[in-house]
Order: C-alpha cells, then sequence, then structure tokens
C-alpha cells in the first residue's frame, strides 16, 4: 500500500491537475493585463463625437485624428469622407493625406481619398467606412 504523498504516480497526477487549472484560470484572462480591466466599447455620446473643424480638412485631401483612429478627406469642396485610420495590411495607423491619397508609414500602403479603396499595397482590403455629419463647420464622427 501507497501513501498518496509519496506515490509518484499520484503526484505527478496532482501537479498535472494543479498546472491544468492555472492554465484555464490564465486563459480566462486573455485579452486583458493584470490590473487593466478591460471593457466594452463605450458608444459616442448623443449626436456623435465631435472631432474638428471642417476648416481643417482641405479639399483634395484630409486629417488623420489619430486619437480617435478615423481619417477624414474632403474629396471634393463640401464632400466629406472618413474612415478608419487602421491600416488594412498589418493595423498601423495611418499618418498622412498627400497627393489624393492616405499613408500608411508603416509598408507604404495608399488608400483613395474617396472610397477609401486600395490606391497601393501591400494592403489589399479598403479602409472600413466611417460615418461622419458636417454641420456648422464642425465635423462629428456618428
Amino acid at each position: 500500500m501507497h501513501d498518496d504523498d509519496t506515490d509518484p504516480v499520484l503526484a505527478r497526477r496532482t501537479a498535472l491537475a494543479v498546472m491544468g487549472a492555472g492554465l484555464v484560470a490564465g486563459c480566462s484572462t486573455y485579452g486583458g493585463s493584470a490590473g487593466t480591466p478591460t471593457s466594452a466599447a463605450q458608444p459616442p455620446a448623443a449626436g456623435g463625437t465631435e472631432l474638428g473643424a471642417a476648416a481643417d480638412v482641405p479639399v483634395g485631401g484630409g486629417k488623420v485624428f489619430a486619437d480617435k483612429q478615423v481619417v477624414v478627406t474632403q474629396p471634393a469642396a463640401g464632400t466629406f469622407a472618413a474612415f478608419s485610420a487602421i491600416c488594412t495590411h498589418q493595423g498601423c495607423t495611418v499618418d498622412t493625406v498627400a497627393d489624393g491619397t492616405i499613408n500608411c508609414p508603416c509598408h507604404g500602403s495608399k488608400f483613395k481619398i474617396a472610397d477609401g479603396s486600395v490606391a497601393n499595397g501591400p494592403a489589399a482590403k479598403a479602409l472600413d467606412k466611417k460615418a461622419v455629419t458636417v454641420k456648422g463647420g464642425k465635423i462629428t464622427l456618428t
């Protein structure tokens, strides 16, 4: 007869069970980091999130609102379009709008200001479209 504390087979099983429980507990926090609570995305405030002045978005160009992860363009006077500022290639944030394209600094992808479609790879997918309104000279993400 073996004592449970000294039986190597039972000790190994106990150790594996403890490690398995630790693994399950560790997986339950995947996506968050210790001490940093994760929360669902907050919906925009009633009426949307104000981005800035429409006058700051040049005709034939655009402006990146990196803190809101949005790029707003004005392909023609008075026509505004908005897209995610996250490049569809590998998730970098686009940083400039020039010469009719929205430009990613990481690998050179370029997107057309009118519709967010790919003008130059390596990105293969267009930028995600966002909804904006312009009222009283202010751009609002809706």
